[in-house]
């Protein structure tokens, strides 16, 4: 990335921005900034959330919690806990936290591959006075996680692999057509509200029946 280019840590900030797109509204899960009331109401209406950082990288801090039955569960990493009230669970997330600022995101339940959910990610870059696509793949969860990072040991697969052996008998150049329009439409409203912005890379989630859900967007991609 060039030294003059412009960075937005604030998932939450770049979620309000692309929310203003009514299309592109209607593919972002149902997101609200973390709080225990807020949790329960989430856990309640959707059953289970994903609760990660508002500035925070590599999926890092991500938190994915369920409820079902009157009980409580709580994963991080490959350790799951399991609680019978909110409380503990809200004890147990505090300390996860450290007084950072996270948000609660509706889980998609993602397409997957061997158990083993995809997403993919979508970079674009400035060229001139237009945008490029410069990588779309996909990234498969390393097996025992549920966060797709390559970082965290996840598995780099081309778009069309991972749209064949996730959504068998979809057609690829639909799903990246469906993919690249609300990149583009997302792009063109944070070039309004953050000029100088040249590179994005957008976190997108196919989930089990092929809709696709924008998780998060980077201004600074790997």
């Amino acid at each position: 990335m060039e030294s003059g280019s412009r960075q937005v840590a604030s998932k939450w900030l770049k979620q309000a921005v692309i929310s203003r797109n009514s299309m592109v509204a209607g593919h972002i899960p149902a997101t609200v900034r973390y709080s225990p009331a807020a949790l329960g109401r989430m856990l309640r209406s959707y059953g289970s959330v994903v609760a990660k950082p508002i500035v925070g990288t590599g999926g890092a801090g991500v938190i994915f919690i369920g409820y079902s039955g009157g009980s409580y569960v709580c994963r991080r990493g490959t350790v799951t806990t399991h609680y019978a009230s909110l409380p503990p669970l809200v004890r147990r997330i505090d300390a996860i936290r450290r007084g950072r600022g996270y948000m609660l995101q509706r889980r998609i339940q993602l397409a997957q591959i061997g158990g083993r959910p995809i997403d993919y990610r979508i970079k674009t870059v400035r060229r001139g006075n237009g945008w490029a696509v410069t990588a779309m793949v996909g990234r498969l969860a390393r097996p025992g996680l549920m966060v797709t990072n390559l970082c965290q040991g996840g598995t780099q697969l081309s778009f069309a692999q991972g749209v064949r052996r996730s959504l068998p008998g979809q057609a690829v150049r639909i799903k990246r057509r469906q993919c690249l329009d609300l990149t583009g439409a997302s792009r063109h409203q944070l070039e309004l509200a953050f000029p100088g912005i040249d590179q994005l890379g957008f976190d997108i989630g196919l989930d089990r029946s092929g809709r696709p859900w924008i998780l998060e967007v980077n201004t600074k991609p790997k």
